[in-house]
């Protein structure tokens, strides 16, 4: 489908709503799913927010295709960005096209919910691949692995591996 699908469209999703994934080692969070091409009628793009535990990373990446937009919504850390560290703080915002590496670290004691956008969708499907069903306000599994398919699951998402 392409954008014209979505001429009059309007999708409003609240806090709960939406399919959301626990994610594995090393991010060790969940992510939550709020646009994908399942709810707005094109794969235009996908949103959401991902949650990283304290102490947890998104390992350094870049995507071959895609933008992403990633504000930071609460919490603290840092942000790699083609090999430049910024401090992440609520509002922080990164604009990160095809090619630019990128990683997140939790460095602090408590969760970093990061808001991210990428065009066009995939990410949504991605979280699914590799994370866990999750329900809201379910206690967090015990740290899981990676997919052993993990490599091939990013090549189709677009995923550059940097590390």
């Amino acid at each position: 489908m392409n954008i014209e699908a979505t001429r009059g469209r309007a999708v409003v999703v609240q806090p709960d709503e939406g399919p959301s994934y626990w994610q594995p080692l090393p991010a060790n969070g969940f992510s939550d799913i709020k646009l994908s091409q399942e709810n707005i009628g094109c794969d235009v793009l996908s949103a959401g927010f991902q949650t990283v535990a304290e102490g947890g990373r998104i390992r350094a990446h870049s995507h071959a295709d895609e933008l992403e937009l990633q504000i930071c919504f609460q919490g603290r850390g840092r942000v790699v960005v083609a090999g430049e560290e910024h401090p992440l703080c609520p509002g922080t915002t990164c604009f990160l096209g095809p090619g630019v590496s990128h990683e997140i670290i939790n460095d602090s004691s408590n969760e970093l919910v990061m808001l991210w956008v990428i065009t066009p969708s995939g990410l949504d499907r991605f979280f699914a691949e590799i994370g866990r069903p999750r329900q809201p306000g379910e206690a967090s599994p015990k740290p899981f692995s990676r997919p052993a398919d993990i490599r091939a699951i990013e090549k189709v998402r677009g995923f550059r591996d940097i590390e």
